[in-house]
């Protein structure tokens, strides 16, 4: 695929348009989650979990890609398991951890519910050459290293801001 031209723009309308997105994935997540039964942190996880594909996460990873404490992962955990969407399982290579693992029923009905998007997402990608398919997930990738630096910041008061 040869890329197209494109119209110029700013960073400014580049971080406009970002937030815009991101504020309509907010909202979406927000009414995906209601539509399966969780809060959208407990879908946020359930993501990641499925993400983790045949290499189940541990509870411990769940929290550092999500940023929540350890005891928040297990009240997620708790939740996802009472929903019947996940459950616990000991790591077979040290049984003191332990692994978690989408139910199979589960994974199916959350992936019915995002295929159309992603396939959505897969037209708008075939649009674009392998080039700037790199760039584009390499400012992703850069552009979460850079959230969770924020969020640290945020989490430590470091900006400085006290409430209105």
């Amino acid at each position: 695929m040869q890329g197209q031209p494109r119209p110029a723009a700013t960073v400014e309308e580049t971080i406009s348009r970002m937030d815009r997105y991101v504020a309509l994935g907010l909202f979406g997540q927000q009414e995906v989650a209601q539509l399966l039964g969780l809060n959208v942190t407990d879908l946020t996880c359930l993501g990641h979990i499925l993400g983790a594909g045949d290499t189940p996460l541990a509870a411990g990873d769940l929290a550092g890609l999500t940023n929540l404490t350890t005891g928040a992962v297990t009240g997620v955990l708790n939740r996802l398991e009472r929903a019947g969407y996940a459950h616990r399982q000991p790591d077979p290579s040290d049984r003191r951890r332990v692994r978690v693992v989408a139910d199979p029923t589960a994974a199916a009905h959350i992936i019915a519910v995002y295929e159309p998007f992603y396939a959505r997402l897969g037209a708008v990608f075939a649009e674009y050459s392998p080039d700037e398919i790199a760039v584009i997930a390499d400012w992703f990738g850069r552009a979460t290293v850079e959230m969770r630096a924020h969020l640290a910041q945020v989490r430590a008061g470091e900006l400085g801001l006290a409430a209105p």
